[in-house]
């Protein structure tokens, strides 16, 4: 029997109708019961500055994301993509979790990867970007299936919802496996 594992929802656009948003929103609602998944409000994370930890300082919103993000067993992040890279509010949640040295929230944890564009190619070089630097941090990154939605916006219909089966099927599919993935690896 799989057990119930806390998922935090990250989403890399700060725009309230974000198209990444969406779509983390449909993923969250076709998860399986054995993902209790919360979005994580990562814009209000001052930019990373060690200075600020050395001298016991740290912003209010730091601790407090940090502390969130120790309770969960898994991350799931979704992300467009800015000049061929992740957006600046993805590397600095990243970067804050993982310090200051040796207190990393992210150590041993798991997570998935979903990159969504407007364009054609799907966040590719995002969704890799982010991929590093989790790997880079002991995070258990689920390697398939991966998801680059591209043409996000016309798979959405104006109530913000998928409005066809294949890409129905596509999220379905990446959910379930990031269920199973986060089972098998959550520590």
């Amino acid at each position: 029997m799989m057990s119930v594992k806390k998922i935090a929802v990250l989403v890399g656009s700060l725009r309230k109708d974000s198209l990444n948003r969406k779509f983390a929103q449909e993923l969250v609602a076709m998860a399986p019961a054995t993902l209790q998944c919360e979005f994580v409000d990562i814009g209000g994370l001052a930019l990373y500055n060690q200075d600020l930890d050395d001298e016991g300082q740290a912003p209010a919103a730091w601790t407090a994301f940090r502390e969130q993000l120790a309770r969960v067993d898994g991350v799931l992040i979704v992300s467009p993509e800015y000049n061929r890279s992740m957006p600046a509010s993805i590397k600095n949640a990243i970067d804050v979790g993982s310090r200051p040295w040796g207190k990393s929230i992210w150590d041993k944890k798991t997570a998935g990867v979903v990159t969504v564009s407007p364009g054609g190619v799907g966040g590719f070089g995002a969704n890799h970007h982010i991929r590093q630097s989790l790997v880079a941090l002991n995070v258990a990154t689920m390697p398939a299936p991966e998801a680059y939605i591209g043409n996000g916006a016309k798979l959405l219909g104006e109530d913000g919802k998928v409005n066809n089966d294949q890409t129905r099927e596509v999220l379905g599919k990446f959910i379930a496996a990031f269920a199973a993935w986060v089972e098998k690896n959550a520590a």
